[in-house]
Order: C-alpha cells, then structure tokens, then sequence
C-alpha cells in the first residue's frame, strides 16, 4: 500500500520496542494480552519465543525485537503480548508478538504519514508502511504481513502444529 492510497485517518495501535514508537494497523489486532508464560519450540529461529495457549488454540509468539535486530525482549510489569492476524498469499495466520509496553490507539490523518525511508538496495523497509508523525516524534508503522517472510511464517505456523500434536500424545 502507497502513502497515496491512503485517503483517509486511519487507526493504529501504538506501542515501544526499546524507545522507539511502532504502530500496527488496528484492523489487524485481535487483543493485547499481559505476558504469560511461553513455551520454547526446539530447532525454531531466535525471534520465535515459542508458543502459547490462548483460549485451547496453539499460538505462536515472536519477540519483534530480536527479528528487527535489537536485544531480546525483557519481562516486565507492562511486557505484553499483541495478538496479530497476518495474512500472506492469501493464508491467515494468528500469531502472538511481544512488545515492552502498548500506547495508545492512535488515529492518523494521511497528511501525518510519510513514505517509507528509502535506504538503498540491500535494507528491505518494505515491511514498512510509512512514518507517522505525531508531536515532532515519527511512529514506524508497520505493514504486519510483511514483517516476516512466508518461510518464516511457514516456520511459525509448522512450530505451533507441532506442538498441538506433542499435546495430542500426552
């Protein structure tokens, strides 16, 4: 999606990772949940925490920290866990994403948001949607089905069926 196709205020839902400011389009949001427990799936990437029971379902949980880089996200009293649908090639899949803490819901009007920085040819930024400005400060706002690739996902997905089959066993 182009800054040009967004014509009107659009809804976000604010939160930090280390001190910067991200956004998720609210649309994509199931709910947010205080952190829990996480189970550790074996042979999985870094960024994938592990997995959770949310409500008799197998949910998988990424730490965005760790697959933007940065250091693994820490428990604390306002540590949560953002339950996001994301869609690639037409699957839905729900997955559980960690974050320090949760802002606000935040409306945007499309003169608030800039298009994605740029940044040469080997950084992939098309995981974002553009760069709100609220107050002097930029929010990064995330394009969630973008964020990870379909092996990744695919990945994700296969950790959480595993799982549901080891508790088939039991």
């Amino acid at each position: 999606m182009s800054i040009a196709e967004i014509i009107e205020a659009t809804q976000h839902l604010t939160f930090k990772l280390d001190e910067e400011v991200f956004a998720l389009d609210i649309a994509k949001v199931r709910e947010v949940l205080e952190f829990t427990k996480v189970t550790k799936v074996p042979q999985t990437p870094d960024f994938m925490r592990g997995v959770i029971n949310l409500r008799g379902s197998v949910v998988p949980v990424v730490d965005l920290r760790l697959k933007f880089g940065m250091t693994e996200t820490q428990k604390s009293i306002t540590t949560c866990i953002i339950i996001v649908e994301v869609s690639v090639d037409g699957e839905k899949t729900i997955l559980g994403a960690l974050a320090d803490s949760v802002q606000e819901v935040l409306e945007l009007e499309p003169e608030q948001i800039e298009p994605a920085p740029k940044i040469g040819m080997r950084l992939n930024t098309e995981f974002i949607k553009g760069m709100g400005k609220r107050d002097g400060e930029f929010i990064i706002i995330l394009d969630i089905d973008k964020v990870f690739s379909m092996d990744e996902l695919t990945m994700v997905q296969d950790a959480g069926g595993r799982t549901k089959d080891s508790e088939g066993k039991n």
